[in-house]
């Protein structure tokens, strides 16, 4: 493997081999004592340009240098921003203070709530807690209202949970971490994007494509990974109420403290409840479930600037329950009968990582980390006479050591992986047990010329007891063409094990039988792993525009299976899952314009076209539920915050999905069938913030404000027991217009 890095980096260099003059440096976080401790995702940029960056793991930088710029602003949330005077090209190694020990905050310039990068080799967008505020955002499935990188539909009828999508592809093939520690995943991944509330949302890193070795090989479409608030810069008490007038409550405090120089703690509790029972459709089935989760997370920090050493440890525990169907169902007296049709579901989930790193003191842009996890899920569940419960022990840990090769410029990443997953599934009266585990080995070189180009290769070789021994390449390649002007090519593999289930349980709540088609070769549920490569290109443009700035996006991004459990809905009397036999692609291109209209004013829009194809058993199809055509536009205002911070923000957000395929209803009763396409329809939200002082604001807002609805989200509402029962054709909301407010406060 070795090799193999070595050769592709003796023909790259000769053509990367770029003169350019350029600052670099280490941001480092807490006090001045603390020499070398780098600060991960601090901006770097030029006062007045869009020339910027962010820094790596290790808070290190390097940005280039131009002579009519001499101002160098260095931000981070929860740090007080420092404007610095560069004047040449040099080694700059700067410490941000806390904002919370400082009696006054002084801030040089807004934060973009979005960022995207120009000197990245992967396509990353990163979203910050200011874009989180803009809407509810009650937990990571609502947190991408605002976002076009990602699309939020509608799972089901029933549970009321919001399924993200990107690139055309839905969560399973997306990688979601949590500060790139693998999170939801197996039983989780139809409700764990539910489990995070939002407030412990610190940033959002959204990456475009196939991902980095690093983090594994199960990422197809991309990844998503969480950075959850810091028990040494979040506020020391913070609490957050929310309410909306279709019965749903939500409560968030957390509680942080510094114990010692070295040690700091947090208390984070979440508790959400929904006891009204809302029908506005009329069907006789709940618009949403019935619903109590409690959530809590103790999470630790420990860091020692003398040393360099530095570690997070959290633990968590929830609860989580949810009662769904007819209104008049009970399940001390119906469960399991035909008196009413229900159903339950009941989630425990413990869980723990630890995160440990080590900065070599005399070496800044040498260290080591080693991340670790463990979790047990526990999910009991029936809808109506299905029953589907699951318990998923998992372990994780990787160790990873940064260091260079000659100088700065080219950087290295090596390490090794360890993961065990076990699985016992009842089906009905179908028992599913196996246990997955996996050793895996990689290296991930990476090339900074900035000025003109910056690459990253990787590759990575795991041995799975299930999936076999298989290698993963994956490359990222940046070009900067002129001038505020960045062109990126990328292209990876990932392979998965589908759990078919716990990814589809919406086929639980239908008359469908469940049919595993050649269910006998394979080693997952008797078929064969999931395979595919991923390719893109993406070019980013920034401009001035009446002394404004903006950026430009083009993306094009092509899925191409080489193996894929379908899950087939064109027998309307089934769901069939079989591995594919033909061909299964994803074509996603989307444009996208953010611009500051006036001061304060910022206006964000997007289209995106999907061509997602696969050959199922009765031919080459559209995806079904899948909008060919997306359209997005996002307009924020805030006036400019007096002395003590009070301040008035505006958000405002359309999405436009235009007609998607539906599966065919052909077989049932005339009145239950469904056109072969759905309606184009737009959805609407909007909130305004009134923001009192540093300490308090209050918010209202509304979703769904043109009150657009899904007509028969139910098939057969009137017979649950019947044939032409199915609650997974859902296209559209179940809910109408729905208004919420709530409050926030810190200390």
């Amino acid at each position: 493997m070795n090799k193999y890095i070595i050769v592709m980096v003796s023909i790259l260099m000769p053509w990367l081999a770029f003169s350019q003059e350029k600052v670099e440096g280490m941001v480092m976080e807490s006090s001045e004592a603390n020499q070398h401790l780098g600060l991960s995702g601090a901006n770097v940029y030029w006062m007045g340009s869009q020339i910027g960056t962010m820094t790596n793991g290790d808070g290190l930088f390097s940005i280039p240098y131009k002579k009519e710029y001499n101002k160098l602003v260095i931000s981070y949330i929860g740090f007080e921003s420092d404007t610095l005077t560069v004047n040449s090209p040099r080694m700059i190694h700067h410490t941000l203070k806390p904002s919370n020990a400082l009696d006054e905050v002084v801030v040089n310039k807004k934060r973009d709530a979005v960022q995207k990068t120009f000197y990245s080799a992967q396509n990353v967008v990163t979203v910050n807690s200011a874009e989180l505020l803009k809407a509810a955002c009650c937990n990571l499935s609502e947190s991408f209202e605002t976002n076009p990188a990602i699309d939020v539909n509608f799972s089901d009828a029933l549970t009321g949970t919001k399924q993200i999508q990107m690139l055309g592809l839905t969560s399973p093939y997306l990688l979601i971490t949590q500060e790139n520690i693998p999170m939801v995943r197996g039983a989780s991944q139809a409700f764990g994007l539910t489990f995070t509330p939002g407030t412990w949302v610190e940033s959002i890193q959204i990456t475009k494509g196939a991902g980095s070795v690093v983090n594994g090989y199960e990422s197809i479409s991309g990844q998503i990974n969480t950075e959850l608030v810091k028990p040494l810069t979040d506020n020391a008490i913070f609490v957050n109420g929310y309410g909306n007038q279709n019965g749903r409550y939500e409560l968030n405090t957390h509680f942080n403290k510094k114990l010692t120089d070295k040690w700091s703690s947090g208390l984070y509790i979440h508790a959400n409840r929904r006891d009204e029972k809302e029908d506005n459709n009329g069907d006789g089935f709940l618009d949403a479930p019935l619903a109590n989760q409690i959530n809590v997370m103790n999470r630790w920090q420990y860091q020692n600037p003398e040393t360099g050493w530095v570690s997070f440890f959290n633990v968590r525990f929830l609860k989580d329950e949810k009662q769904v169907g007819q209104t008049d169902f009970d399940p001390f007296e119906d469960k399991f009968t035909t008196n009413a049709w229900g159903g339950e579901v009941d989630t425990r989930r413990f869980d723990s990582s630890v995160k440990l790193g080590y900065v070599f003191p005399e070496l800044p842009y040498q260290s080591f980390g080693i991340q670790g996890s463990y979790s047990m899920h526990k999910q009991d569940s029936y809808y109506g006479l299905n029953q589907y419960n699951i318990d998923h022990e998992s372990i994780y840990s990787n160790f990873i050591f940064n260091s260079i090769i000659g100088d700065t410029q080219n950087k290295f990443k090596t390490g090794l992986t360890f993961a065990y997953d076990g699985y016992n599934e009842l089906v009905n009266k179908d028992n599913y047990n196996r246990h997955d585990n996996s050793v895996g080995a990689f290296f991930e070189y990476s090339y900074d010329n900035l000025d003109k180009v910056s690459l990253t290769a990787g590759l990575r070789v795991d041995s799975h007891n299930r999936l076999g021994t298989f290698v993963t390449p994956r490359f990222h390649i940046r070009y900067t063409p002129w001038e505020l002007g960045s062109l990126r090519g990328s292209f990876g593999r990932g392979r998965r094990a589908a759990n078919i289930f716990a990814e589809n349980q919406q086929i639980f709540a239908s008359s469908r039988q469940i049919n595993l088609i050649g269910a006998n070769e394979g080693s997952i549920y008797g078929f064969e792993p999931e395979d595919a490569w991923n390719y893109g290109v993406s070019f980013l443009q920034g401009f001035l525009l009446f002394e404004r700035k903006g950026n430009v996006t083009l993306d094009y991004y092509r899925t191409d299976f080489k193996n894929q459990i379908v899950v087939d809905y064109e027998n309307p009397n089934e769901v069939a899952f079989y591995n594919l036999d033909g061909k299964s692609v994803a074509n996603s291109f989307q444009f996208e314009v953010n611009y500051e209209v006036i001061n304060n004013l910022d206006f964000r829009t997007a289209y995106k076209y999907y061509d997602v194809q696969t050959d199922y058993r009765t031919g080459r199809l559209q995806k079904p539920l899948q909008a060919k055509h997306r359209f997005f536009a996002n307009l924020g205002y805030e006036t400019t915050a007096k002395e003590n911070g009070s301040q008035w923000r505006f958000d405002y957000t359309i999405h436009t999905l235009g007609e998607q395929r539906l599966p065919d209803t052909s077989v049932y009763s005339e009145d239950y069938q469904l056109e072969d396409y759905s309606e184009p329809y737009s959805l609407m939200n909007a909130q305004i913030t009134k923001v009192f002082n540093s300490n308090f604001e209050v918010y209202i807002g509304g979703e769904n404000l043109s009150d657009y609805t899904q007509d028969a989200a139910v098939l057969g509402a009137d017979e649950p027991f019947g044939a032409n029962f199915d609650t997974s054709i859902v296209y559209a909301p179940i809910m109408g217009r729905m208004f919420y407010g709530g409050f926030r406060f810190k200390l």
